[in-house]
């Protein structure tokens, strides 16, 4: 088949992959002139480098993604930097270290050594964790995490220590909005799984060269190129003056509501598309700083305790030489800031000097923080959508012929995370080859 793919972020990429592996022609449109969607390279001429649009991490349960750069043939190891999950506050006032025993004891074992928190508050999260395992990591649908900690007993210094930031960095919402159960299948995949599982994986390259800019040269990209009209019926897909067998639309809810939407509709494709005006979104802000020589911190990430009072929004430190391929590049740190949304409140420049003095005051004991020569922050508005719990996001099938959608936000069961953009690229190329040339599935 002829075959479109919409978007050239993770999911369309994966989906783009997929298809062309099947034998499939496939060509990508992306409005963008960078591979990779909302995980991309960005070029900062403030610091005369290329950076990030954000710091992003991968676990190892990201199975499908991890699969993927194997059969691209890229080294893991030479694109990831893993080490074991290891939560460390900057100021040293909290350690968790899951050590070198088999899954599921080093879960327990991680809680039990922890610095931080008091053996009430540790067998309290041990028996929370105990208990999802036994309930197969299912909890009430409409549950929050906030709601779901409460009725596990967790303590306030326990939440502010563990739930809260992994919550944040899991699923980019507020413990008090979040979905319990996008929690609970996070937690599944990594914690409830083999100790390789939780490992926490750095890109040592940039995002767009992590894995995007490596797909096979049969697939014709065509990057700076906006789709302003999607048209299908039973034999052919209409993308603007060109005619495809059909099409993946990979792109943001808001976009894929447009290219939809864009004749009379039916009942059934009114009822299909009124999720996706539901959604909600998160922002996701990222300050880089250039420093005047490298640092030497005692570990790549570093938790940070924000303080949205003094504009302290900082919550994640990365330290770019820890882990980056290319050891000359200029030193820089990462500050991460999840559900970013009050931070957009406040001049850029009292931020840049807050959050840069917030890191300064949680390093103390440290060597000193190097000085700092050059700053970029970029807020992605729409970073993720808002994991609320019971959400109703599309399925990868749609009501329009031979058209399918793949993006983080179709029901992947994940929050919006890399990995359910990996997935649902490779689910939506199934179905569509198996739709249309059933002799091709077993390619994928």
């Amino acid at each position: 088949m002829k075959v479109a793919v919409i978007g050239a972020g993770w999911a369309g990429l994966s989906a783009a992959f997929y298809l062309d592996r099947a034998g499939h022609r496939v060509t990508v449109f992306e409005a963008a002139r960078t591979l990779g969607g909302r995980a991309r390279r960005v070029h900062s001429p403030r610091l005369d480098s290329d950076i990030d649009n954000g710091q992003h991490i991968l676990l190892g349960a990201y199975s499908e993604t991890l699969k993927l750069i194997g059969l691209l043939g890229l080294d893991q190891a030479s694109v990831l930097h893993a080490e074991p999950l290891a939560l460390r506050s900057a100021d040293g006032s909290f350690m968790l270290r899951t050590p070198a025993l088999p899954a599921p004891l080093h879960l327990p074992a991680a809680v039990l050594t922890a610095n931080g928190l008091s053996w009430r508050e540790k067998l309290l999260l041990i028996k929370a964790m105990m208990r999802l395992r036994r309930q197969h990591w299912t909890v009430d649908a409409q549950a929050t995490v906030g709601d779901w900690l409460a009725q596990e007993r967790q303590s306030e210094r326990a939440i502010g220590r563990f739930w809260r930031p992994l919550c944040l960095a899991a699923l980019n919402t507020s413990i008090e909005q979040a979905g319990a159960q996008l929690l609970a299948t996070v937690l599944r995949d990594s914690l409830g799984g083999s100790k390789l599982a939780s490992q926490v994986l750095i890109p040592r390259v940039d995002l767009s060269q992590l894995w995007p800019e490596h797909l096979p040269p049969s697939i014709a990209i065509r990057p700076g190129t906006a789709v302003r009209r999607l048209v299908s019926d039973a034999v052919h897909v209409a993308i603007d003056d060109e005619t495809f067998d059909a099409a993946i639309v990979a792109t943001s809810p808001p976009s894929a509501l447009r290219l939809l939407r864009h004749t009379s509709l039916t009942a059934a494709q009114e009822e299909f598309l009124a999720p996706l005006a539901d959604f909600e979104y998160r922002p996701i802000a990222t300050l880089t700083l250039k420093l005047a020589h490298h640092w030497n911190l005692p570990q790549a990430m570093l938790m940070l305790d924000d303080a949205p009072e003094k504009l302290h929004f900082g919550q994640w430190l990365f330290e770019r030489r820890l882990f980056a391929q290319d050891q000359q590049l200029p030193p820089m740190l990462s500050i991460v800031v999840s559900n970013a949304g009050q931070l957009a409140n406040h001049p850029p420049h009292e931020v840049v000097d807050a959050m840069i003095e917030q890191v300064r005051a949680q390093t103390r004991h440290h060597s000193p923080m190097p000085q700092v020569t050059g700053h970029e922050l970029i807020v992605e508005k729409r970073a993720t959508f808002a994991a609320l719990p019971a959400m109703r996001r599309p399925t990868n099938a749609t009501p329009w012929p031979r058209i399918w959608l793949a993006g983080d936000w179709t029901d992947t069961g994940y929050p919006a995370v890399l990995e359910g953009a990996v997935r649902s690229g490779k689910r939506a190329a199934e179905l569509l080859a198996a739709a249309g040339f059933s002799q091709h599935s077993q390619a994928l």
